[in-house]
């Protein structure tokens, strides 16, 4: 039996789903680095990230999910506002529809204020859920960021790091 307590999953910005914003790929400020860059503008995007890892249909083995770490840089100046949502969401049987459930997380000690978050810096936020969950074949976990950007920001995102306990 395989009960590794300290695996994690890079999810790279090329998997995260932009709804809303103008985004381009670009070279991250570090060199051979990728992100997502959105451009200076006073909008609000909306950025899903699916957490990818193992799942299983039996019970309390596959990844039990603790947290996951988001990697950004903001730019030129502070947003307006940046949050984020876990989203647990429930596969629909056939012909139903799916559920989408937020679940009770915390935000790491430099993210758990509003102004910690929005600020010009590079970050690493990370997410860790109240009740880790055992991820079984039934479900699957997006992060929903939400980038309220002043005028002159410019957000660049790096990718994400998601931390579980693998058991088979």
């Amino acid at each position: 039996m395989i009960h590794d307590t300290a695996l994690s999953q890079y999810i790279p910005p090329t998997l995260f789903h932009r709804v809303t914003g103008t985004w381009t790929w670009t070279a991250g400020q570090v060199a051979d680095t990728i992100a997502a860059h959105v451009a200076a503008a006073d909008q609000t995007c909306t950025v899903n990230i699916p957490i990818c890892i193992p799942s299983n249909s039996v019970a309390n083995q596959g990844a039990y999910l603790t947290s996951v770490e988001i990697d950004y840089e903001i730019l030129t100046a502070d947003c307006d506002a940046f949050s984020a949502v876990f989203n647990k969401v429930t596969r629909g049987a056939d012909t139903a529809v799916a559920v989408v459930a937020a679940q009770t997380f915390t935000y790491d000690a430099g993210h758990d204020t509003a102004a910690e978050r929005l600020d010009v810096d590079q970050h690493k936020m990370t997410l860790t859920l109240s009740t880790p969950v055992w991820v079984d074949n039934d479900v699957y976990f997006l992060i929903e960021l939400t980038i309220d950007q002043a005028l002159t920001t410019v957000v660049e995102l790096l990718g994400a790091v998601a931390n579980y306990t693998l058991r088979m």
